[in-house]
């Protein structure tokens, strides 16, 4: 199985020179830190900020440099600093080419959940219904099963929706699966993971054809 890490580095292989990409919260934020060094990418982040880099060495974070995760970040030579309003206007105008999210739950239909679990507190729904609903390409970036083994990848969610039909394609720990009008089409496995592991890992709707290949990490 992979590690977040391992996923993360998986989804990068997905950018293309001159993507402008926006990260969601948690594996996704990983991702700027696997760039493949023949392409540029530029990363957004919905807080205000345009030309996001990687992660800071330890010693080296500085306080008023965040993501939308409050999570300590770099900004690369060019990047740029603005309010929330111009943010989503980019967002909202469909100038993200890719955006890649985590999720509690996915749908076979490519319905995503990941804003809210019922009783728990949340701070607030954040900026993924805006990027769900304008985002030229979805990748989500999740856990296959949760702590007690039960399937993530669903026929349909049962969490709240944050978006309906707008997930394009699913990297886990177990496998690369794109979702089409069928359901979740396997495409890779991680390396040591059989299929049957990924059919009883998966309740929704699965897909295996041919030959499917192995994760290169």
């Amino acid at each position: 199985m992979l590690s977040k890490e391992q996923i993360a580095k998986r989804i990068a292989r997905e950018l293309r020179d001159g993507y402008y990409v926006n990260l969601g919260i948690g594996i996704p934020t990983l991702v700027a830190n696997y760039v493949p060094e023949d392409i540029e990418v530029v990363f957004q982040s919905e807080n205000g900020l345009l030309g996001m880099g990687p992660f800071p060495y330890e010693g080296e974070e500085d306080p008023d440099v965040i993501n939308a995760g409050k999570q300590t970040v770099t900004v690369l030579p060019g990047g740029v600093f603005f309010d929330s309003s111009t943010s989503f206007a980019m967002i909202r105008g469909r100038h993200v080419h890719l955006t890649v999210l985590g999720a509690m739950e996915v749908s076979e239909k490519g319905d995503i959940a990941n804003w809210k679990i019922p009783g728990k507190m949340v701070k607030g729904m954040g900026g993924a219904m805006d990027l769900v609903a304008s985002a030229k390409n979805i990748i989500v970036a999740m856990m296959h099963t949760d702590k007690y083994g039960n399937s993530k990848l669903l026929k349909e969610c049962t969490l709240p929706i944050t978006g309906l039909q707008c997930v394009k394609k699913v990297v886990t720990n177990l496998a690369v699966l794109d979702i089409t009008e069928r359901g979740f089409e396997l495409r890779e496995l991680a390396p040591g993971v059989s299929v049957e592991t990924v059919r009883k890992a998966t309740e929704g709707t699965l897909i295996v054809e041919g030959d499917i290949k192995t994760m290169e990490i």
